[in-house]
């Protein structure tokens, strides 16, 4: 029997498809998919199932120091116990073992502890290794008709990195959550790849925070040519030659831009004094590498997470190639043409794909990276159609296909006139400047709409002409800070500064928000983040240092190369650590005292309106948020928040009562909470509008017995439905004698209810619709709405969705991941899952754990 072993279970269920012409039958065996025919079987495994860790008995926080960490043993733990288990049940009666992992550093590093797996129960079957760069027909069958073998420099890399990355988070997590006091979930996180990337966005902001900015001025004129309708002006703006003949707009002195914008305001004509025209090649872009196409996917609204998430989806199905590569040159053994002739007479791209091809060279462009693993990313030959792509996967694939149209499609031209014009005023010239520029042959824009191609209108004018002045502005503006790093930005700059890797770098930026270090997008950093970094450039500036970490990412490459040794490399990263330790360890008390303020600071909202404390953002040990006072227990002041996501405090201030603003993170529910006191007013001071009887205490009392002469319920009769405003600012129909009776249903939190005149039959209820934007929600009878989400819920068939926050769609991808129900999801590793489970953060997985139990 031969066994063939890939990377993850949709690549196993792929390859099987292609390899047995999908004969292939799926068998679950201790919860693993086996795919089986002829006398092949193919199991997928879930990323690394084996892991490093050092022994149990380093495992208490409070016994071992951390130091010790740094030389202590490092042992191999299986992590995916089911997988393993089955895949050693398998590889006992296999006569022949095929790793088919993904072809990069992680994937031989999986490839390898698979043979490691195999290996300690059949030691005598041979193992070959396969490779491909996209898991299409051909590639497939060619990969296994001329198989090789393991490469276990590379492998030794990927473990170098594990081990290291080991020995440095560990041991320098624990030295400051300990120095912190912050244990349990809310540790404090350092990472060797992490730190020095965290330092990148906080020095950024400290520039923006010491920015002092400005005050300039720009001028502009409408200009008109004679006999010219007044819609076809054209705008104008002053400049200036500064100390160095240069061309300048900004005026910074503000009596001179008064006096030029006076004498502009009084003129009547503008005199063409130069007119130059040239024409401009706009070459198409180069093929994506990774850092690219997360760059170009971040323009879409992908964060660098979900746009590799999706891409490695895309892969997985055959329809684009291995989306983690540095290349930016296509091989030789890719023609466009036939690639090309793939999408002719495709109902989306088949008439951009004609137009190419109807080119007499085909000569697609070239990036300045070259390398032999995998390819730039393109689209295969395998295409899908719209109906086989969510709407987020056919975005992305629409954008890898129209890349590769660009790559082989011809350079645009861009046209370019520049007119300057004179206005005299008391002797002296003021001079203006219309630049326009129009696409006169749009080339690769053609075929990817993704580059902005808008054109500036100025008309043909001759040297000497007269143009009217129609209309002069002056504007008054400041110089900006820099800009803080965008995910992709921030990808880029991780990639010049050598820190990362193409497969680790979008990783490291979701775990910097799942630690709490960064919020929004672009990502800022909060007190914590700034904390550690002003504590680590005092008292261990080694850890977030980019040239110790881009040193490290050099010696791992080596031992891919064969050019060095995995432990030669390790006692180099130890030595580095001690080194930390030796700085770091008479300074334990500051750099506590340091973190425990920035924690508290990421916290505070404001004043305490019952005492003169601070009021917190908390959270409860069933992992629900909510406002108290840092005063407790002498101040038991509380206020409630959503219980839907997880809260970021914003800049935005509250006039009134002096609170920051909530903003609840929720992914696309996301939204602004506002002001937590604010919320528990206005519900406060909202009446309930009662709509009808009660179901469950009400029930036998005709309506018109449930209330008394003044219209309020009768306390000796039963309940009555009301639409109820909840503080932490939930809606819902609830019971009015609560907490005696808490039957009640759920309602929309955002948009206004209208209670109508139709009445439900079966409940007596009136049906309400919800305004909420252009199109009205009719929501109809909340008893028969709620019915119906559950029968909804309930053919879903998943238990997990229970769970406040799992939807249908999360819930399979914690599915694929091994997460099938609410006791799996008690015992999850976080971490695992949150790497595996695209969109969902470790967070959140602690959330809905706390939530399940």
């Amino acid at each position: 029997m031969e066994l063939i072993i890939t990377e993850k279970d949709n690549a196993a269920r792929r390859i099987a498809d292609i390899l047995s012409g999908e004969s292939a039958e799926a068998d679950r065996r201790n919860g693993v998919n086996v795919y089986e025919w002829g006398g092949k079987r193919c199991i997928g495994l879930s990323g690394h199932v084996v892991g490093v860790d050092f022994p149990d008995e380093y495992n208490d926080w409070r016994d071992v120091e951390p130091v010790e960490l740094i030389d202590a043993p490092i042992e191999k733990k299986p992590t995916k116990e089911n997988i393993v288990r089955t895949l050693r049940l398998l590889a006992r009666k296999a006569d022949l073992v095929t790793i088919a992992t993904d072809y990069d550093r992680e994937g031989e590093l999986i490839g390898k502890e698979a043979w490691e797996l195999v290996r300690e129960v059949n030691d005598e079957v041979p193992i070959r290794r396969v490779r491909f760069s996209s898991i299409t027909d051909n590639e497939v069958v060619d990969a296994f008709e001329d198989p090789d073998e393991l490469d276990f420099d590379l492998a030794a890399a990927g473990e170098a990195r594990q081990e290291i990355d080991l020995i440095w988070g560990a041991a320098l997590t624990r030295f400051l959550s300990l120095s912190a006091r912050q244990l349990g979930d809310d540790f404090i996180s350092v990472g060797r790849v992490q730190s020095p990337t965290l330092k990148l966005i906080v020095d950024r902001e400290r520039e923006i925070e010491a920015f002092d900015p400005e005050d300039y001025w720009e001028l502009f004129a409408d200009l008109l040519k004679e006999d010219a309708d007044e819609d076809a002006a054209f705008e104008s703006q002053y400049f200036y030659l500064d100390d160095e003949d240069n061309e300048a707009e900004r005026v910074w002195d503000e009596e001179t831009a008064e006096s030029v914008f006076e004498a502009l305001d009084a003129a009547t004509e503008a005199v063409v004094e130069r007119v130059s025209r040239r024409t401009r090649t706009d070459d198409p872009p180069a093929p994506f590498n990774t850092t690219q196409f997360i760059r170009a996917a971040g323009s879409l609204g992908y964060s660098a997470q979900r746009a590799m998430s999706i891409a490695e989806d895309l892969y997985t199905a055959g329809y684009i190639t291995y989306p983690r590569t540095d290349n930016t040159v296509y091989p030789d053994d890719l023609d466009p043409e036939e690639l090309l002739d793939a999408f002719s007479g495709d109902y989306h791209f088949g008439d951009d794909a004609d137009d190419l091809l109807e080119a007499d060279d085909i000569e697609p462009t070239e990036g300045d990276e070259e390398t032999t693993d995998h390819p730039p990313i393109h689209p295969t030959e395998d295409l899908p159609t719209k109906g086989d792509l969510s709407d987020d996967e056919w975005e992305v694939y629409e954008l890898v296909v129209r890349r590769f149209f660009a790559t082989v499609a011809d350079s645009a031209k861009w046209e370019h006139l520049k007119v300057v014009a004179g206005v005299e005023a008391d002797g002296d010239t003021h001079r203006l400047k219309s630049n326009g520029k129009r696409l006169v042959e749009e080339g690769y824009h053609a075929v990817y709409p993704y580059f902005n191609t808008s054109e500036n209108y100025v008309p043909d004018v001759t040297e000497g002409e007269q143009l009217a002045v129609t209309d002069a502005r002056i504007e008054d503006k400041q110089t900006q800070p820099p800009r803080r790093y965008g995910q992709s930005r921030l990808i880029e700059t991780m990639e010049k500064m050598g820190v990362g890797t193409k497969s680790t770098r979008h990783n490291t930026v979701e775990k910097l928000y799942d630690r709490g270090y960064v919020e929004g997008d672009p990502p800022r950093p909060t007190q914590l983040a700034k904390a550690v970094v002003e504590a680590a450039e005092e008292f261990a500036d080694l850890v977030v240092s980019e040239e110790m970490t881009r040193e490290l990412e050099e010696d791992m490459t080596a031992i891919a190369e064969g050019e060095a040794d995995i432990e030669d490399v390790a006692d180099e990263s130890r030595e580095y650590l001690q080194q930390v330790f030796e700085e770091l360890r008479e300074s334990r008390e500051e750099v506590g005292d340091l973190l425990q303020k920035s924690l508290k600071a990421d916290k505070t909202l404001g004043p305490c309106p019952e005492s003169d404390h601070e009021l917190l953002v908390r959270q409860s040990r069933r992992g629900s948020y909510f406002v108290g006072c840092d005063g407790y227990p002498d101040c038991e002041y509380t206020l409630p928040l959503p219980n839907t996501g997880k809260p970021l405090i914003l800049d935005e201030e509250c006039e009134e009562h002096g609170l920051r603003h909530v903003k609840m993170l929720a992914g696309r529910q996301t939204f602004v909470h506002g002001c937590p006191l604010c919320k528990a007013e206005e519900a406060d001071e909202e009446d309930d509008e009662v709509i009808g009887v009660c179901p469950e205490c009400g029930e036998g009392v005709a309506p018109e017995e449930q209330r008394s002469e003044g219209g309020e319920t009768a306390e000796a009769d039963g309940g009555e439905l009301a639409i109820k405003h909840l503080q932490n600012g939930s809606r819902l129909v609830g019971c009015t004698r609560y907490p005696d009776c808490d039957y009640s249903l759920p309602l929309p939190r955002r948009g206004d209810i209208e209670i109508t005149d139709e009445r439900c039959e079966e409940h007596d209820l009136p049906e309400l619709v919800v305004h909420n934007g252009d199109e009205p929600w009719e929501l109809g009878c909340p008893i028969c709405n709620y019915r119906e989400y559950q029968a909804r819920e309930s053919e879903s068939g998943s238990d997990l969705e229970s769970v406040d926050g799992i939807g249908s769609k999360t819930a399979e991808k914690l599915a694929a991941a091994g997460v099938e129900s609410i006791e799996d999801l008690k015992e999850a590793e976080v971490e695992t899952v949150a790497s595996e489970v695209s969109g969902v953060s470790e967070d959140r997985l602690r959330s809905w754990q706390a939530k399940a139990d």
